[in-house]
């Protein structure tokens, strides 16, 4: 007999429960380990899968995860190029995508990222049919939509992690200037994740105390406090702007270049410029949308959702509105009470992206 078999004796006759919070985190990069560590540390799931197709770089990263195992509560950690290892997940986070290669133009970047979408999606349905996949890969809302399209999913199942994480980076902003913990600190940034994004200045107060009812100049170009700062910093592009050559190209592609100029997610510049990528800080957001869908918290997040026929949206584009998450998914939508220039903002948004999603090949 073996030692474990002089140790312990098997008495279940049946095939032990499946995991029932089982996470898979698609895409082993920065962004999607920081992912995985955020959501093992808030002690999430009772197991966690990684895929990756760079085989060697999936195992030194689970190995590494699985060599702390003794500090968590997660008992399962897996990983395997093969889907195979995310079976019966409860929730897929998905953040693998294309890097932009020099002199390539952003929507040639969102069309290779829709073909890698083209593989990633219909494997995590073959795996986990009824599973909810959060999308976390730029440009976040067209690939939320690309999802969508291919799962065939129910809306309510396929979410983008929006401007989760562009509301935190306000609220932080806010608190900084009037020296409140950003918790206490209420705003919220809906539309796209990127330039086009809407501050809602007619929502933000601190303990119910509308701000803009004390300053009624609050985010215009005349407010002498210059909050409007605080949304320009959460997407100014100025701090850095990675090169992008259309030479080569026709008029078609040069507009749609315009457009995805529009498309990204610039308040990240500064940091890619500081330390060469962002990770932790989009992580911990990934990870409290985590905890509000797998312990059905019914919170309020402002997440990519399909927005057609809200705000005089008209199009199928997917856009960040408040939405309340839980074990089934993004379960309802709240009717935010907007200002004619907030909506029209909003409807610019929506453009924008339809601009780009219309010349995709799924």
């Amino acid at each position: 007999m073996s030692t474990k078999e002089k140790l312990i004796s098997h008495v279940m006759k049946e095939e032990p429960v499946a995991s029932a919070n089982k996470v898979t985190v698609v895409g082993v990069g920065m962004v999607g380990m920081a992912c995985a560590i955020s959501v093992l540390l808030k002690d999430l799931c009772d197991e966690l899968a990684l895929v990756d197709v760079m085989e060697d770089k999936l195992k030194g990263e689970i190995m590494d995860l699985q060599h702390g195992s003794l500090f968590l509560k997660t008992h399962k950690i897996v990983a395997d190029k093969d889907y195979s290892v995310t079976a019966n997940s409860k929730l897929v986070v998905v953040t693998a995508g294309a890097r932009q290669q020099e002199g390539e133009s952003r929507l040639n970047l969102v069309q290779r990222n829709v073909n890698i979408f083209k593989f990633i999606i219909p494997n995590i349905v073959k795996h986990s049919p009824n599973c909810i996949i959060l999308v976390v890969s730029n440009p976040v809302d067209i690939l939320t939509y690309v999802a969508w399209k291919l799962s065939g999913f129910p809306r309510h199942r396929v979410i983008g992690s929006g401007t989760n994480l562009d509301s935190a980076r306000f609220r932080h902003l806010m608190g900084e200037k009037l020296n409140i913990h950003p918790s206490s600190c209420h705003g919220w940034i809906i539309g796209e994740h990127g330039d086009s994004s809407v501050p809602v200045w007619s929502g933000v107060n601190v303990a119910g105390v509308s701000l803009q009812g004390l300053n009624p100049q609050m985010g215009t170009e005349g407010d002498s406090e210059n909050w409007k700062a605080v949304h320009k910093e959460v997407v100014d592009g100025e701090a850095y702007s990675p090169t992008s050559s259309t030479a080569g190209t026709d008029e078609k592609d040069q507009q749609n270049e315009s457009k995805m100029k529009m498309l990204e997610h610039t308040w990240a510049y500064e940091v890619i410029r500081l330390k060469g990528y962002t990770s932790w800080a989009i992580g911990m957001s990934v990870a409290n949308l985590v905890e509000s869908i797998l312990k059905n918290l019914h919170k309020v997040h402002p997440v990519s959702t399909l927005v057609q026929g809200m705000h005089g949206v008209k199009d199928e584009v997917f856009l960040s509105v408040p939405s309340v998450l839980g074990n089934s998914g993004l379960t309802d939508v709240i009717h935010m009470t907007l200002k004619p220039d907030e909506e029209k903002q909003l409807m610019s948004s929506a453009d924008t992206l339809w601009g780009v999603q219309k010349e995709l090949v799924l």
